[in-house]
């Protein structure tokens, strides 16, 4: 029988495409329209002087769909919900930071309207800086809810409780969602009923990972009937649906939801599931139409589903299992690569591969993973990008979205299962218009797999990069050595 093709809704068939060549299509700050002087000068201050493509298309469609203020438009109108999928590094943070500062630096009243769900805690942090940088002389409250400090902690920078009722201290909430369910179990006073802009970073994991529920219950609080004396009445939240002259009399607070990741998923089961409206999807990802030699037209192949920075350089060193850990010593000590940062894909194999390197001496490495303390972490990154740390081992899970200066080289220690992984880990180096090396050794038994993967995905140019056994002899001796060492160690 005849294959049933998936049916991609019109906005996932027909996005607005995005310039990916980050570097020739710079667009200086002053052309994108309708951006607040102060916030220019703000951009100015921290050095940016234009927007790469993404930020250029992106923040002029937020601030339009918030040019109405707050309220619902004349005739129920409602904003269209964006989706944004661009390479890593692309400035997807910025996209969003500079259209909500700006929507909401004149309101009045403090209330959540704007709340960031992030899947980890160092992602969350570094996206409440940037908040806090543009918000600086504003007056508008970013908190930061991720855990770190103690609930009850959490809820003093959340809520304040005065005679007349609870008071919000916050008008943008940057949280990981494990956290942010709790303080809207938890947390009286903690409303999101007044919630304008609902903006879900690295997507795609944030559905994967079981925190569907959390989104499920942010939309639920946004959408409650407060009980507190009924002053609220004038604003309340109707559902959305079809327009009715009821539903029109009051004026209403609209919920916008913006997806940003490097890898949105293209399932269209999954964002079913987000209940999205009306969306807009801005994507990089599509084909550039290839002009031959006699003046004719091909066009590329459509589906590649993922962009990779245009800098990067991608190699794979068939090997076995053996053969590993020499290889990585080899990259490091013989060809002398610096600023490496190395995947494995489980919080063992790196404090494993760790301890072996530090047993056989001459890199100075480090290990990144959920062990440690945050704070040890960001010692870690610290160090890494003045150049102390040449090696930091890490997993997936801990370094993804994180912007680390500088990476040179991504080695791939262990060969990544998804291709979304991989997308994510060699997007850690060539960022933001950067150059940068991906090596990943692959084991002869995965290989076929590993290529197929890649290829499915539309990426094409990887490079077999074999490295002689003889080349590895000189290490083998001192290998040994680091290997009984290690036993000791562990033992």
């Amino acid at each position: 029988s005849p294959q049933v093709q998936p049916f991609l809704p019109q906005w996932l068939a027909h996005p607005k495409r995005v310039q990916k060549r980050i570097k020739d299509n710079l667009c200086p700050i002053t052309d994108v329209p309708g951006i607040h002087p102060r916030l220019l000068k703000k951009l100015q201050m921290n050095g940016i002087e234009s927007f790469f493509p993404v930020q250029a298309e992106v923040i002029p469609a937020i601030l339009q769909s918030a040019s109405n203020g707050y309220l619902l438009g004349r005739g129920g109108y409602r904003p269209k919900d964006i989706c944004v999928s661009a390479p890593t590094g692309s400035g997807k943070t910025l996209a969003f930071v500079i259209p909500i500062v700006q929507v909401l630096q004149d309101r009045v009243v403090c209330h959540v309207r704007a709340l960031v769900v992030l899947p980890t805690k160092e992602l969350a942090q570094q996206v409440s800086k940037v908040f806090n940088i543009y918000t600086d002389g504003t007056g508008l409250k970013v908190v930061l809810i991720t855990g770190q400090k103690s609930f009850a902690k959490e809820q003093e920078m959340l809520v304040q409780k005065k005679v007349t009722g609870y008071c919000s201290l916050a008008d943008i909430v940057v949280a990981t969602p494990g956290r942010l369910t709790d303080h809207i179990r938890q947390t009286p006073g903690f409303s999101l009923t007044q919630l304008r802009f609902l903006i879900v970073d690295e997507a795609d994991r944030m559905i994967d990972d079981m925190h569907q529920n959390c989104l499920n219950q942010i939309v639920k609080a946004a959408f409650q009937v407060e009980d507190d004396s009924g002053s609220n009445m004038l604003f309340q939240r109707t559902k959305p649906g079809p327009i009715t002259a009821a539903s029109s009399c009051f004026p209403q607070i609209p919920l916008q939801k913006l997806l940003f990741s490097a890898t949105l998923t293209q399932d269209p089961e999954k964002l079913q599931q987000l209940e999205l409206f009306q969306p807009r999807l801005f994507t990089s990802v599509y084909s550039e139409k290839k002009t031959l030699g006699d003046g004719t037209e091909t066009e590329q192949d459509t589906n590649n589903k993922y962009t990779l920075p245009e800098g990067l350089t991608q190699c794979y060193v068939p090997c076995d299992l053996n053969s590993k850990p020499l290889l990585l010593l080899y990259f490091m000590l013989t060809m002398k690569f610096t600023r490496v940062l190395c995947f494995t894909n489980s919080r063992e194999a790196s404090h494993r591969l760790f301890l072996l390197v530090q047993a056989f001496g001459g890199v100075t490495a480090a290990e990144f993973s959920s062990r440690l303390p945050p704070n040890e972490r960001r010692r870690t990154i610290k160090e890494f990008e003045q150049g102390k740390i040449q090696l930091l081992i890490s997993t997936d899970a801990t370094a993804r979205g994180i912007d680390v200066k500088g990476v040179k080289y991504v080695i791939n220690y262990d060969a990544p299962q998804f291709i979304r992984t991989y997308i994510h880990r060699v997007g850690r180096t060539a960022r933001a218009g950067k150059v940068g090396l991906a090596f990943s050794l692959v084991l002869r038994i995965q290989e076929r797999r590993f290529l197929r993967m890649l290829r499915d995905a539309g990426v094409r140019d990887i490079k077999k990069h074999p490295v002689k056994g003889n080349t590895l002899k000189p290490l083998v001796q001192q290998y040994e050595g680091a290997l009984c060492k290690l036993e000791k160690t562990v033992k």
